[in-house]
């Protein structure tokens, strides 16, 4: 599949906002060794933390392919998508 850079910043996006949201949960729940978690806070958690990996995941694997079909340095790649993603999101605040 084909990748525009766009494409990779809404991706890198996606899987910020998806790391965001388990870090708040994970700051509201408290340390799960402190006060266990309920079952449903347990899937909440599993959920989010599932999404931001298979997001994450998703996003690298686009990141690769991209800089290998362009011809550039994988690492470049990822710096700039996530430069562009982060001044997208200060944008947007």
């Amino acid at each position: 599949m084909v990748h525009t850079f766009e494409e990779l910043v809404k991706r890198q996006r996606a899987a910020d906002a998806a790391q965001v949201q388990v870090e708040q949960l994970r700051d509201r729940y408290g340390p799960p060794a402190r006060e266990p978690w309920s079952e449903q806070q347990t899937a909440t958690y599993e959920t989010a933390w599932r999404a931001w990996r298979d997001l994450a995941r998703d996003v690298q694997a686009a990141v690769t392919e991209y800089a290998k079909d362009e011809g550039q340095a994988r690492n470049e790649v990822e710096a700039s998508v996530k430069k562009a993603a982060r001044h997208a999101t200060e944008e947007g605040s």
